[in-house]
């Protein structure tokens, strides 16, 4: 349980994230001229350039807050240095069949990184908790508010 606690990190989510943020500190300097620049042209109450570049530095340093604190605690978990067990862990691609006889691809990354866009999962999911230490031919069992649902592993990479 202690390792759903830290801040896992697959090697890719902590570069796009460093590359999230990164571009945010760009920005930052463009928009912190744009409001120095309008706030010299007088009323900054009817100022639409001024106003509206003030919430964006808001949210720019929100965000940059935020990964910047989620970055200094990331634990980045390289599966190649996991030793190849053939089972289900941080990091790993799995191939599943649903009741629906539907195939599902997903990676199994950290919580701040999940993206069903791309296909990956929360490690803190309930289909991520289920796959986890299974291997390819397993089946397993997945708590859903819908019930339980059953799911046959084919494939672990």
């Amino acid at each position: 349980m202690a390792e759903d606690i830290r801040n896992l990190i697959t090697p890719e989510g902590l570069g796009r994230f460093q590359g999230e943020l990164k571009e945010l500190q760009a920005e930052r300097r463009k928009v912190c001229e744009i409001v120095s620049w309008a706030a010299g042209n007088g009323d900054r109450s009817e100022n639409g350039d001024y106003i509206y570049n003030k919430q964006r530095l808001r949210q720019i340093d929100r965000r940059s807050s935020w990964l910047g604190r989620r970055l200094e605690n990331a634990v980045v978990v390289r599966p190649e240095q996991q030793a190849a067990s053939g089972k289900v862990r941080f990091g790993s691609t799995v191939t599943y069949i649903d009741e629906d006889d539907r195939s599902h691809k997903v990676r199994i990354v950290g919580y701040d990184e999940a993206d069903m866009t791309r296909g990956e999962i929360s490690i803190g999911s309930p289909v991520a908790r289920a796959l986890m230490g299974k291997a390819a031919g397993d089946g397993v069992e997945v708590q859903t508010p819908e019930g339980v649902k059953y799911l046959d592993i084919e494939a672990v990479e």
